[in-house]
């Protein structure tokens, strides 16, 4: 059997019961980044007094770049400019999601930040209809850990 995690195992109308709390007017923003491994996201969050209308409502915060591999001991504060807004799938209206670039203590863009070099590439042809495309690959396998469609000792033929 396979294992239940201990947070599987907890009561979600518990959850629920202090999701349901009123807010009144005040508002929880996460605010998420790339860390300095540029895979690792970090997040933290914040109470604001009223529901953001836009990002620009949403203020600059800070936090120590030494924990997330983006800062050395010396000057390691680095600021959380909000970029994009979105409404929180997770605690619901009113709270927010904002999607967030670093920059380093003395406002320049950290080393780790690619999204403000490419907005500037992006800002300059932004009269072209520029699209982009992930290809995406992934395997299914088959419970003896083949291929679907492969043969079961070997591989299929060619192309």
């Amino acid at each position: 059997m396979a294992s239940v995690s201990t947070s599987a195992r907890l009561n979600k109308a518990v959850r629920q019961q202090y999701m349901s709390l009123p807010q009144g007017e005040k508002c929880q923003v996460t605010y998420i980044w790339v860390d300095g491994t540029g895979e690792g996201l970090r997040n933290k969050t914040r109470t604001l007094d009223a529901e953001p209308t836009s990002v620009e409502d949403i203020p600059e915060w800070n936090f120590d770049g030494s924990s997330t591999y983006q800062a050395e001991g010396s000057n390691s504060d680095m600021y959380l400019i909000p970029v994009c807004m979105f409404r929180d799938p997770f605690t619901l209206d009113p709270n927010k999601l904002v999607l967030c670039e670093v920059m380093k203590y003395n406002h320049l863009p950290a080393e780790t930040n690619h999204r403000h070099s490419c907005n500037k590439v992006m800002e300059k042809v932004r009269e072209h209809c520029l699209w982009f495309g992930m290809e995406q690959e992934y395997t299914l396998l088959g419970t003896d850990g083949h291929p679907f469609s492969w043969p079961s000792q070997g591989f299929p033929a060619p192309q």
